[in-house]
């Protein structure tokens, strides 16, 4: 039996009548065009990652919104959402991942570390010491996020070469980019030796 209703995630309109052909998948061109950025999106990003319920949208101050516009909580996952859905949100600037706890799923957070796609020394240093894992370039452009497993029941922030570091493992989201660094995988590794030597 064919599908009646629009097939971009959260959106559930009924389709159009098709003429002659095959029947339509979206119910209009801005539902076609969403649901493909969204698929886009995920395939810019570790499975591991968006396979979970932990995305929330973010607002141009950087603050976790649902993807109905209101606000949400690092503590209430009701207000989180699947990524596809976050990701053809019209909500906000971009997509941001909530740390929860018993997920083993870590970020070291590395601030002003690049210079017009210069990577600092001590940023190099740390990253040279995790095993290779995925790491992308933040919404400002001058930072990076690597992400892995661990576990990290507080976290933890440190200067580090004029700027900072920090390490987080649960309560907090980090915005999203989908901006690989380098040749950075698309697989999550243990980082639990470098998280052990920040905090």
């Amino acid at each position: 039996m064919a599908n009646t209703v629009c097939e971009r995630s959260g959106c559930e309109a009924a389709l159009p009548v098709a003429g002659r052909g095959p029947m339509p998948r979206f119910c209009s061109t801005r539902c076609r065009v969403a649901a493909h950025r969204a698929r886009r999106a995920e395939s810019a990003l570790p499975t591991e990652m968006t396979g979970r319920r932990r995305w929330v949208r973010r607002d141009e101050r950087k603050a976790p919104r649902t993807v109905g516009g209101g606000f949400a909580s690092v503590s209430d996952p009701e207000t989180w959402t699947a990524h596809r859905e976050a990701a053809a949100s019209k909500v906000g600037v971009g997509l941001g991942y909530v740390l929860a706890e018993g997920d083993g799923i870590v970020c070291i957070d590395l601030d002003h570390c690049l210079d017009e796609g210069q990577l600092a020394p001590w940023a190099r240093a740390i990253l040279d010491d995790c095993p290779a894992s995925y790491t992308e370039v933040s919404p400002g452009g001058d930072g990076l996020h690597i992400w892995g497993h661990g576990e990290l029941k507080r976290g933890r922030r440190m200067r580090q070469g004029g700027s900072s570091v920090e390490v987080y493992g649960q309560g907090r989201y980090v915005a999203m980019t989908g901006r690989r660094f380098e040749d950075a995988p698309l697989e999550l590794t243990d980082l639990s030796e470098v998280v052990a030597s920040l905090v």
